[in-house]
Protein backbone atom coordinates (compact mmCIF):
# COMPACT_ATOMS: atom_id res chain seq x y z
CA UNK A 1 0.00 0.00 0.00
CA UNK A 2 1.09 3.57 -0.62
CA UNK A 3 2.04 5.62 2.42
CA UNK A 4 -0.54 8.13 3.70
CA UNK A 5 1.04 10.80 5.97
CA UNK A 6 -0.60 11.84 9.21
CA UNK A 7 -0.15 15.01 11.32
CA UNK A 8 3.33 15.47 12.75
CA UNK A 9 2.14 16.46 16.24
CA UNK A 10 -0.26 14.75 18.64
CA UNK A 11 -1.28 18.03 20.27
CA UNK A 12 -4.93 17.39 21.10
CA UNK A 13 -5.22 16.92 24.87
CA UNK A 14 -7.79 14.12 24.66
CA UNK A 15 -5.74 12.31 22.03
CA UNK A 16 -2.54 12.68 24.06
CA UNK A 17 -4.26 11.46 27.24
CA UNK A 18 -5.72 8.42 25.49
CA UNK A 19 -2.27 7.57 24.15
CA UNK A 20 -0.64 8.02 27.56
CA UNK A 21 -3.24 5.82 29.27
CA UNK A 22 -3.00 3.01 26.72
CA UNK A 23 -1.12 -0.14 27.64
CA UNK A 24 1.96 -0.23 25.44
CA UNK A 25 4.00 -2.08 28.06
CA UNK A 26 4.82 -5.06 25.84
CA UNK A 27 6.22 -2.97 23.00
CA UNK A 28 7.92 -0.43 25.26
CA UNK A 29 9.56 -3.07 27.47
CA UNK A 30 10.79 -4.76 24.31
CA UNK A 31 12.23 -1.46 23.09
CA UNK A 32 14.36 -1.26 26.23
CA UNK A 33 15.32 -4.95 26.11
CA UNK A 34 16.34 -4.80 22.46
CA UNK A 35 18.47 -1.71 23.04
CA UNK A 36 20.30 -3.64 25.76
CA UNK A 37 20.80 -6.60 23.42
CA UNK A 38 22.17 -4.37 20.67
CA UNK A 39 24.36 -2.23 22.93
CA UNK A 40 25.37 -4.21 26.07
CA UNK A 41 26.57 -1.99 28.89
CA UNK A 42 25.48 1.25 27.22
CA UNK A 43 24.88 4.10 27.77
CA UNK A 44 26.39 3.45 31.22
CA UNK A 45 26.87 6.77 32.99
CA UNK A 46 26.47 8.72 29.76
CA UNK A 47 23.68 10.94 28.47
CA UNK A 48 20.90 9.69 26.19
CA UNK A 49 18.66 11.72 23.88
CA UNK A 50 15.08 10.56 23.26
CA UNK A 51 13.66 12.12 20.09
CA UNK A 52 9.87 12.39 20.16
CA UNK A 53 9.56 11.24 23.77
CA UNK A 54 5.77 11.73 23.88
CA UNK A 55 4.31 11.05 27.35
CA UNK A 56 7.69 9.58 28.42
CA UNK A 57 6.67 5.97 28.96
CA UNK A 58 9.66 4.62 27.01
CA UNK A 59 11.92 7.25 28.57
CA UNK A 60 10.91 6.26 32.11
CA UNK A 61 11.37 2.55 31.38
CA UNK A 62 14.75 3.24 29.81
CA UNK A 63 15.85 5.34 32.80
CA UNK A 64 14.88 2.58 35.24
CA UNK A 65 16.78 -0.01 33.20
CA UNK A 66 19.88 2.21 33.02
CA UNK A 67 20.12 3.80 36.47
CA UNK A 68 23.51 5.44 35.89
CA UNK A 69 22.54 7.41 32.78
CA UNK A 70 20.92 10.80 32.33
CA UNK A 71 18.31 11.48 29.67
CA UNK A 72 17.00 14.41 27.67
CA UNK A 73 13.58 13.92 26.09
CA UNK A 74 12.33 16.28 23.38
CA UNK A 75 8.84 16.55 21.91
CA UNK A 76 7.00 19.17 19.87
CA UNK A 77 3.57 18.69 21.45
CA UNK A 78 2.90 20.59 24.70
CA UNK A 79 0.04 18.21 25.55
CA UNK A 80 2.44 15.26 25.41
CA UNK A 81 5.11 17.03 27.46
CA UNK A 82 2.61 17.88 30.19
CA UNK A 83 1.89 14.17 30.54
CA UNK A 84 5.61 13.41 30.37
CA UNK A 85 6.28 15.75 33.27
CA UNK A 86 3.72 13.87 35.37
CA UNK A 87 5.24 10.50 34.46
CA UNK A 88 8.78 11.62 35.26
CA UNK A 89 7.64 13.09 38.56
CA UNK A 90 5.68 9.98 39.51
CA UNK A 91 8.81 7.89 38.81
CA UNK A 92 10.96 10.29 40.88
CA UNK A 93 13.37 10.75 37.99
CA UNK A 94 13.54 14.55 37.92
CA UNK A 95 17.21 14.46 38.89
CA UNK A 96 18.14 12.42 35.81
CA UNK A 97 15.60 13.46 33.18
CA UNK A 98 15.16 16.77 31.37
CA UNK A 99 12.14 17.39 29.17
CA UNK A 100 12.49 19.85 26.31
CA UNK A 101 9.79 21.40 24.17
CA UNK A 102 11.11 21.54 20.64
CA UNK A 103 9.94 21.00 17.10
CA UNK A 104 12.41 19.14 14.91
CA UNK A 105 14.53 20.07 13.07
CA UNK A 106 14.57 23.57 14.56
CA UNK A 107 14.77 22.59 18.24
CA UNK A 108 17.91 23.68 20.05
CA UNK A 109 18.99 20.92 22.42
CA UNK A 110 21.37 21.37 25.36
CA UNK A 111 24.05 18.96 24.15
CA UNK A 112 25.88 18.02 20.95
CA UNK A 113 27.64 14.90 22.19
CA UNK A 114 25.00 12.46 23.40
CA UNK A 115 26.23 8.92 24.07
CA UNK A 116 23.03 7.37 22.72
CA UNK A 117 20.12 8.58 20.60
CA UNK A 118 16.84 6.69 20.82
CA UNK A 119 13.42 7.19 19.27
CA UNK A 120 10.15 5.30 19.38
CA UNK A 121 7.31 5.88 16.88
CA UNK A 122 8.46 9.31 15.74
CA UNK A 123 9.55 8.57 12.19
CA UNK A 124 6.09 7.87 10.81
CA UNK A 125 4.93 11.29 12.01
CA UNK A 126 7.61 13.19 10.11
CA UNK A 127 6.81 14.73 6.74
CA UNK A 128 10.52 14.62 5.94
CA UNK A 129 12.02 11.41 7.39
CA UNK A 130 15.59 12.71 6.98
CA UNK A 131 14.86 15.03 9.93
CA UNK A 132 15.19 12.11 12.35
CA UNK A 133 18.47 10.78 10.98
CA UNK A 134 20.07 14.21 10.54
CA UNK A 135 19.07 15.26 14.06
CA UNK A 136 20.61 12.08 15.46
CA UNK A 137 23.84 12.78 13.56
CA UNK A 138 23.88 16.41 14.67
CA UNK A 139 23.49 15.74 18.37
CA UNK A 140 25.03 12.32 18.91
CA UNK A 141 28.77 12.05 19.38
CA UNK A 142 30.75 10.09 16.79
CA UNK A 143 30.27 6.41 17.58
CA UNK A 144 27.16 6.99 19.69
CA UNK A 145 24.53 4.26 19.79
CA UNK A 146 21.50 4.88 17.57
CA UNK A 147 18.33 2.88 18.23
CA UNK A 148 14.99 3.55 16.57
CA UNK A 149 11.76 1.56 16.67
CA UNK A 150 8.65 2.31 14.66
CA UNK A 151 5.58 0.82 13.04
CA UNK A 152 5.60 -1.28 9.89
CA UNK A 153 3.22 -0.35 7.07
CA UNK A 154 1.11 -3.36 6.00
CA UNK A 155 1.19 -4.69 2.45
CA UNK A 156 -2.57 -4.80 1.89
CA UNK A 157 -5.81 -3.27 3.22
CA UNK A 158 -6.79 -6.72 4.51
CA UNK A 159 -3.57 -6.92 6.51
CA UNK A 160 -4.21 -3.43 7.88
CA UNK A 161 -7.68 -4.44 9.07
CA UNK A 162 -6.26 -7.61 10.63
CA UNK A 163 -3.64 -5.68 12.64
CA UNK A 164 -6.18 -3.17 13.92
CA UNK A 165 -8.48 -6.00 15.02
CA UNK A 166 -5.64 -7.92 16.65
CA UNK A 167 -4.02 -5.08 18.55
CA UNK A 168 -6.70 -2.42 19.06
CA UNK A 169 -10.05 -4.18 19.16
CA UNK A 170 -10.62 -3.25 22.81
CA UNK A 171 -9.05 0.22 22.58
CA UNK A 172 -11.04 3.48 22.63
CA UNK A 173 -12.17 4.64 19.19
CA UNK A 174 -9.62 7.46 19.14
CA UNK A 175 -6.80 4.96 19.59
CA UNK A 176 -8.21 2.60 16.97
CA UNK A 177 -8.33 5.51 14.53
CA UNK A 178 -4.83 6.69 15.40
CA UNK A 179 -3.38 3.17 15.17
CA UNK A 180 -4.88 2.69 11.72
CA UNK A 181 -3.62 6.08 10.55
CA UNK A 182 -0.18 5.43 12.01
CA UNK A 183 0.11 2.09 10.24
CA UNK A 184 -0.79 3.81 6.97
CA UNK A 185 1.82 6.52 7.63
CA UNK A 186 4.55 4.07 8.61
CA UNK A 187 7.59 3.17 6.53
CA UNK A 188 8.65 -0.24 5.31
CA UNK A 189 12.13 -1.67 6.01
CA UNK A 190 13.41 -1.10 2.47
CA UNK A 191 12.34 2.55 2.70
CA UNK A 192 14.07 2.94 6.07
CA UNK A 193 17.25 1.36 4.72
CA UNK A 194 17.21 3.81 1.81
CA UNK A 195 16.78 6.71 4.25
CA UNK A 196 19.76 5.51 6.27
CA UNK A 197 21.90 5.15 3.16
CA UNK A 198 21.00 8.66 2.07
CA UNK A 199 21.88 10.00 5.53
CA UNK A 200 25.31 8.37 5.48
CA UNK A 201 24.22 5.78 8.01
CA UNK A 202 24.27 2.77 5.71
CA UNK A 203 26.11 0.64 8.27
CA UNK A 204 22.99 0.63 10.47
CA UNK A 205 20.88 -2.51 10.42
CA UNK A 206 17.12 -2.70 9.96
CA UNK A 207 15.22 -5.69 11.35
CA UNK A 208 11.52 -6.57 11.56
CA UNK A 209 10.85 -7.60 15.15
CA UNK A 210 7.07 -8.19 15.22
CA UNK A 211 4.01 -8.17 13.01
CA UNK A 212 3.90 -4.37 13.29
CA UNK A 213 7.35 -3.12 14.32
CA UNK A 214 10.86 -2.76 12.95
CA UNK A 215 14.06 -1.51 14.56
CA UNK A 216 17.06 0.30 13.11
CA UNK A 217 20.30 0.34 15.07
CA UNK A 218 23.96 1.11 14.64
CA UNK A 219 26.62 3.72 15.32
CA UNK A 220 26.60 7.39 14.44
Amino acid sequence: MDRKPEPELMDDEAQALAYAQADFSEAHDRFVALFTECFPGEPGSGVCLDLGCGPADVLVRFARAHPACRLDGVDGAPAMLALAERAVGAAHLQDRVRLIHGYLPGAELPGRDYDAVISNSLLHHLAVPAVLWETAKRYGRPGAALFVMDLLRPDTPARLDELVRRHAADAPSVLQRDFRNSLLAAYRPDEVKAQLEHAGLGSCRVSVISDRHWIAFGRL
